[in-house]
């Protein structure tokens, strides 16, 4: 089975983490659990949960696992109450997005959690690796949800040179085996995906999103510009980053008319949070990645989990021995 260094270090047997799908989106519990009970790391976001609601997912995952998880938090918005309950339960990784990890780091360190840091650009990076963090995620702007504008091929490898030897994992345009084959040659010792774990059977989004993903073509997941006038701003120090949806009525007007959505953000913020209220949210922005292109099925996820690595460990072995491959394609039966 494929394992690379960086699974010692986060406590895996196969080196991919399932990104968080968070926000008003929530994923649920058995997402998490089962890409841990199958080898991988199950996250499970906090963003827009109380301290109370974190506490409360928290005991429901280990009531279903006792795999290592991540516990990830954002700084768009950064809760310090909701920190203070992540740090409380100790999770064995602690991730964090879209702003500095800053004196974070000795405090995760202090619980006993590896930190798990996503970047968006070289400079970040080495801001990260400098304030100490464990593992970095180099996340391209294939991915969904919030992300930089840096393609992933151009940029994990920066990033692996400048903080190596740090383990870095690539995020972003990955939904199959041959991805985690390319971040391995990019010199990433791992990935971590997002968009294929939203189209699984346990994944709780709505049905109606997890079709939408599996008959959407890459082109159809699109930056989100008019984000600043409908969501949760940057908190103090804070990555200025842009969101990747699906198309939707929502997103294709305001992406339009910028300038009309400024100028009607109050209505149209009070619109999107009556949809997460509601449940609804994915019909407005249903946050996807380019992967989708790559999604034909929704299925278990310890049965992705599987498919990913043998799917990668063929590929490594066709890029090692392509004669031998070959033949074994062409062999009868």
């Amino acid at each position: 089975m494929l394992r690379t260094p960086v699974c010692g270090v986060l406590g895996i047997e196969v080196p991919i983490v399932q990104g968080p799908l968070g926000g008003p989106w929530q994923q649920g519990m058995r997402l998490a659990a089962a890409v841990s009970d199958a080898g991988a790391l199950g996250s499970v976001p906090t963003t827009l949960r109380t301290p109370a609601q974190v506490r409360e997912d928290v005991r429901r995952l280990r009531d279903l696992t006792d795999r290592p998880f991540a516990l990830n938090m954002t700084r768009r918005p950064y809760d310090p109450e909701v920190f203070d309950a992540v740090i409380a339960e100790a999770p064995p990784v602690f991730s964090f997005a879209l702003g500095e990890p800053d004196d974070l780091v000795a405090r995760v360190h202090d619980a006993g959690a590896i930190f798990l840091q996503q970047v968006t650009t070289v400079e970040q990076a080495e801001r990260a690796a400098a304030a100490g963090v464990d593992v970095i995620s180099a996340q391209g702007t294939e991915s969904g949800g919030f992300c930089g504008d840096v393609s992933t091929m151009a940029l994990v490898p920066q990033v692996v040179d400048a903080v190596r030897p740090l383990p870095v994992l690539a995020s972003g345009g990955i939904a199959d085996g041959r991805g985690i084959a390319a971040a391995l040659a990019l010199g990433a010792q791992g990935v971590n995906i997002g968009t294929r774990f939203l189209a699984s059977t346990e994944c709780e989004v709505s049905d109606d999103w997890k079709a939408a993903i599996v008959s959407a073509a890459s082109q159809d997941a699109v930056k989100v510009v008019f984000a600043d006038q409908i969501l949760p701003p940057p908190t103090e120090h804070g990555f200025t980053t842009v969101p990747r949806s699906l198309r939707t009525r929502f997103v294709e007007e305001g992406n339009a008319r910028p300038e009309a959505a400024a100028a009607r953000a109050e209505a149209l913020r009070t619109r999107v949070m009556t949809s997460m209220r509601e449940g609804t949210a994915h019909e407005l922005i249903p946050l996807t990645g380019q992967t989708a292109g790559l999604v034909r099925d929704i299925a278990p996820a310890a049965e992705l989990v599987h498919r990913l690595i043998t799917e990668a460990e063929k590929t490594l072995r066709a890029l090692a021995d392509p004669v031998s491959e070959k033949n074994d394609a062409d062999a009868p039966g």
